[in-house]
């Protein structure tokens, strides 16, 4: 595995990040490789947008807030779970329906006043009920069971591996994601590719409709102060979305793009990475400056002390 970030404290490195890198100039050639572009890997939640698309592709429209969120991990906001329950309400169906896990929402404030008004870890707040409820809708639409939604030989799993495939390529194992849905292997390589092409994919496509959605309302993507949220509100048309155990991708209006797999499973210096990345590919990451600061802070006592910083690897490749 390659080295791509240096955790520092007062001096003195005290982490390193090891994985996989690929980044593709605007023309798709490869720009950067790094690592083990071909291995499986488990993208988790990073393929969240092409779990859209396939419910999209099987007919399902929703809403701009509601395509954008079941497209992605929502932090639990209230906005998050009135659009969840309105997707499931449109399809005749309830949180009741939902067979995704129960769970404290991310977003601190909300999660206090929850603990405040005595209530408790609930399906809806969960991060991955947007696309649970958007997997729903799409089995009523069409006339599917509900009660096996899950199951990777249900036709809305099936639908969802299509488009998944057809953008990062035959998935060679399936997996149980922590919400108890199917989760298609992929490679760090195919990622890159995958997240090119939905940026740039054609008016009309349900890849399209999607990254539309995910720009317009990247609040529904993540939520407020969330990494992949801010990268999209700074960088104007970028793609970004990260998943479980150091996975990111993004890319840029323009199709340049990267895609990661942290090794040890930390998502700290994803973000860092990929502004990193972008900037030196030529995309204009000037009004996100104030988030990579902040991302890649290292504190002591409450004050900065270190950093985390792109490795010199890395660096290297990139300036090569």
């Amino acid at each position: 595995m390659a080295e791509l970030a240096v955790v520092t404290r007062s001096g003195f490195v005290e982490s390193r990040h090891f994985g996989t890198l690929v980044a593709l100039a605007a023309d798709g050639s490869v720009a950067v490789s790094l690592g083990r572009p071909h291995a499986t890997i488990l993208p988790r939640s990073t393929t969240k947008p092409w779990q859209a698309a396939g419910c999209r592709a099987a007919g399902l429209t929703l809403s701009t807030a509601g395509t954008a969120l079941s497209a992605g991990s929502h932090t639990g906001e209230d906005r998050h779970v009135e659009e969840v329950r309105a997707i499931l309400a449109e399809a005749g169906l309830s949180v009741a329906d939902l067979r995704c896990v129960a769970a404290w929402p991310e977003d601190e404030p909300t999660r206090q006043r929850l603990v405040r008004e005595g209530a408790g870890p609930s399906r809806e707040r969960m991060n991955c009920s947007g696309k649970h409820a958007a997997m729903l809708a799409c089995s009523v639409y069409n006339g599917w069971s509900i009660e096996d939604y899950l199951s990777p030989d249900h036709p809305v799993q099936k639908a969802i591996r299509t488009r998944l495939e057809a953008a990062a390529g035959p998935a060679e194992h399936v997996a149980v994601d922590g919400c108890g849905a199917p989760v298609f292997s992929t490679t760090v390589l195919g990622l890159a590719r995958a997240a090119r092409s939905l940026v740039l994919a054609p008016p009309g496509s349900p890849e399209h409709a999607v990254a539309a959605a995910m720009r317009a309302e990247p609040e529904y993507v993540g939520g407020r102060g969330h990494q992949n949220s801010d990268v999209m509100r700074l960088v104007p048309g970028t793609v970004c979305k990260g998943g479980a155990e150091g996975v990111l991708m993004a890319a840029s209006a323009t199709g340049e793009a990267v895609a990661m797999k942290v090794t040890d499973g930390s998502p700290r210096a994803t973000t860092v990475l990929a502004l990193a990345v972008l900037g030196a590919l030529g995309v204009d990451v000037s009004a996100a400056e104030g988030l990579r600061q902040a991302e890649a802070q290292v504190l002591g006592g409450g004050k900065p002390v270190g950093e985390i910083r792109v490795s010199d690897e890395v660096r290297s490749a990139l300036d090569g």
